[in-house]
């Protein structure tokens, strides 16, 4: 897991609309990136709203979110549509990206060994460092958790 300090991979990968997007943490005051295992499952959807719920203090604290999995794009549209999610969803599908981010691997559902994305999150500076890392994080109040810890950064 990257820890505060730590600088914070470039993320460059295809988001829910096809296009190739490259993070840029110094548009932003703090830019959130969140990984979630599935697009549309119970868990990420949850965490997905809550970040849509609170969008206007995301706005309003001039932090950027991005959401990444290891969904294809083409899954990652419906999802966004759905639930009227205002913020990036970005796919990697290799797992390139959240590897380097601590944050793909081993797993076990059901019995099943399998590869794949961790809940974890990481809010980086306009620098690009990471200043919060969240590890296995719980989907309900995340985004809250995480605006609370910025303003609390600021003193």
């Amino acid at each position: 897991m990257l820890e505060p300090g730590d600088p914070a991979p470039e993320v460059a990968l295809t988001d829910q609309h096809g296009d190739a997007v490259t993070v840029d943490p110094s548009t932003a005051r703090y830019t959130v990136v969140y990984f979630y295992p599935r697009a549309d499952t119970p868990g990420c959807t949850t965490e997905a709203c809550g970040f849509r719920d609170e969008w206007d203090a995301f706005e309003d604290a001039e932090v950027a979110v991005v959401g990444i999995s290891d969904d294809p794009p083409e899954d990652l549209e419906p999802f966004a549509e759905e639930y009227d999610l205002p913020f990036t969803l970005l796919s990697d599908p290799d797992g390139e990206v959240a590897s380097a981010y601590d944050s793909y691997g081993e797993k076990q559902m059901f019995g099943n060994t399998f590869d794949g994305v961790f809940r974890n999150t990481y809010v980086l500076d306009p620098d690009g460092t990471v200043v919060l890392a969240y590890e296995g994080v719980s989907p309900e109040d995340h985004a809250s958790e995480i605006l609370d810890d910025i303003e609390a950064l600021e003193g």
